[in-house]
């Protein structure tokens, strides 16, 4: 169970990393003092916990599988909570 588990770890993780480099990119494209992303963003700490989840889980696959499912599943219930941020900044 160790395998599969890192396998879909691996696909979380290069999801998130895929999610934060567009998010840079978009970002550096219009310059970070005059975007709204990066207004609205901030520090981003719910992405870096969320990619630094992935990345943990990863090699907890082969000691535990059920520690790593444990962190997908925290990742993806902090997901369920609505993030605003944008939508406040685009508000105001």
């Amino acid at each position: 169970m160790a395998l599969p588990t890192a396998a879909y770890g691996a696909v979380l993780a290069m999801a998130a990393i895929g999610y934060t480099l567009l998010q840079n990119a978009l970002i550096s494209c219009n310059g970070a003092a005059n975007c709204t992303l990066a207004t609205a963003v901030g520090k981003d700490i719910k992405g870096k916990l969320w990619l630094a989840a992935y990345v943990t889980a990863l090699p907890l696959a082969f000691v535990s599988a059920w520690i790593s499912i444990s962190l997908y599943v925290a990742v993806a219930l902090m997901w369920l909570i609505p993030d605003r941020r944008i939508e406040s900044t685009i508000r105001r």
